[in-house]
């Protein structure tokens, strides 16, 4: 049964396009105990009628602003739906990639910090190096370098805009640790503490 007298464990995977934050997340369901649900970036993108994709899938760099404020409220609507399952007793697993490489700062992750106040939220950074993350994007989407060898623009702005301010309660490698190893490290962090704080600090932080 449920804990329906206490509020489920929420786990917020941060990190790039093809960082390995999925198949984490996919190894939380399987095998964490309790029911554990995936609100995460893909399943709002899919959710997203296709005149304002790709949603909170918006990469940095301030290209379409007229998008953002539709982008700040689907961020809203999605931690407020992960602080609902949460208080009533159903864990949740996130796999997103927060940034504020907006056109101007817009304060999303701490304005979504202060909707899951009070609830047992631990943050997690997701790092992958830019070079393995240029291979990943070869083998799944053929697409890779520019024309002369360069790594595209978008791809070194995710990969420096998805970790600031860098407050994380733990973080990972998937270039060196499977995603099982990765998960198993989140469990003994979930069991042995310290109690996470990442989020109640990024929650004070100025917008």
């Amino acid at each position: 049964m449920l804990p329906m007298d206490s509020p489920g464990q929420i786990i917020i995977l941060n990190g790039t396009p093809r960082s390995g934050k999925s198949s984490i997340a996919t190894i939380i369901q399987d095998t964490f105990e309790g029911v554990w649900m995936n609100i995460g970036v893909d399943q709002f993108m899919k959710m997203t009628p296709e005149r304002y994709q790709p949603g909170i899938g918006l990469r940095p760099g301030g290209e379409r602003p007229n998008l953002e404020p539709i982008v700040m409220l689907m961020y809203r609507a999605m931690y407020e739906s992960i602080a609902a399952h949460s208080r009533v007793g159903i864990n949740v697993v996130v796999d997103v990639g927060h940034h504020d490489g907006y056109s101007v700062p817009r304060g999303i992750l701490p304005n979504c910090a202060r909707i899951l106040n009070g609830l047992p939220v631990l943050f997690v950074g997701i790092h992958c190096p830019i070079e393995e993350i240029m291979k990943r994007r070869i083998d799944t989407w053929k697409v890779g370098y520019t024309e002369n060898g360069l790594i595209p623009v978008p791809v070194k702005r995710w990969q420096h805009y998805v970790h600031v301010p860098g407050i994380y309660d733990l973080e990972v490698d998937t270039s060196v640790m499977t995603a099982e190893e990765c998960a198993n490290l989140i469990h003994q962090r979930l069991e042995k503490g310290p109690p996470p704080k990442a989020f109640q600090l990024i929650r004070d932080m100025k917008v």
